[in-house]
């Protein structure tokens, strides 16, 4: 059973990538090359997987995908030019990994977004939460407050007013149930769900689990004026490609469109 919080500031950003980068065996930077795109494996990977072995044969796209499991690396290994490109994050994260990291990684195209939510193996809905219960939540900045408005449009905490996306636990100016956060890495929150009594995860983090958003969610992020979806990146300066134009061209096609909406069930949902 789940409730359908709505909620205007979200989502997010992930990262899963198994493979060194020493592996890449190319100059990503030459534009006749492969076009090495870092991605999550869960849905991002898949996606272009999808992309690689149905569609960029035949738009002459030589396509390589590395699998990250980090949050950072896909920036930096951009940003160095290690890889051509990534696909991982949404528009909140890039702009705090930015300014932190100095930067210049910009969005190419919105792909899809991942609907933030709240689990539990203890109990079958939010309002079953007891005082004290404590709830894991994502403990990367952007992510972190994204956990917190989710809970506070649900109603189980309230925050300052005007609160961005740097909230923290700090903000919660109410907290009925006296719920105790446990702030932990985003990929680590779904491990967590035997040891605590509810968590929110990541959407890709929650699909990489075996846990199905749009029907074990106890509170999830409504895709509404949701401005989060995850995108295509590039290096500032490589927007016009000619291999990420046709990436991009890829992603939002009707047969991407199509691959999301059969394979994800509402779990991921297509943001063009």
């Amino acid at each position: 059973m789940r409730n359908t919080a709505k909620i205007t500031t979200t989502v997010l950003a992930a990262g899963a990538l198994t493979l060194g980068l020493s592996a890449c065996g190319a100059d990503s930077s030459d534009t006749d090359g492969p076009l090495i795109v870092a991605a999550s494996p869960v849905p991002h990977a898949e996606i272009l997987n999808f992309v690689k072995d149905n569609l960029a044969k035949k738009e002459g796209l030589d396509l390589q995908v590395k699998e990250f499991t980090d949050y950072v690396t896909p920036n930096t290994a951009t940003q160095d030019g290690s890889v051509s490109a990534n696909y991982f994050q949404n528009k909140p994260y890039l702009d705090d990994f930015n300014k932190k990291n100095g930067t210049d990684i910009v969005p190419v195209v919105t792909v899809h977004l991942e609907p933030l939510g709240l689990y539990s193996h203890k109990v079958e809905k939010a309002d079953d939460l007891k005082s004290g219960a404590t709830v894991a939540i994502p403990n990367d900045t952007v992510n972190e407050a994204r956990a917190l408005k989710l809970l506070a449009a649900d109603g189980l905490i309230t925050l300052k007013a005007g609160v961005g996306n740097e909230a923290t636990p700090s903000d919660i100016t109410k907290n009925p149930r006296n719920l105790t956060f446990k702030e932990l890495e985003a990929a680590q929150t779904p491990r967590s769900l035997d040891d605590v009594d509810a968590a929110v995860v990541n959407g890709n983090y929650a699909i990489e689990s075996d846990l199905k958003p749009s029907e074990d969610a106890l509170v999830l992020e409504s895709p509404k004026n949701n401005p989060y979806g995850n995108f295509l990146a590039v290096k500032k300066g490589n927007e016009d490609d000619p291999r990420v134009k046709k990436l991009a061209k890829l992603l939002t096609s009707p047969e991407v469109e199509k691959f999301i909406q059969d394979k994800y069930a509402g779990s991921v949902l297509a943001s063009f």
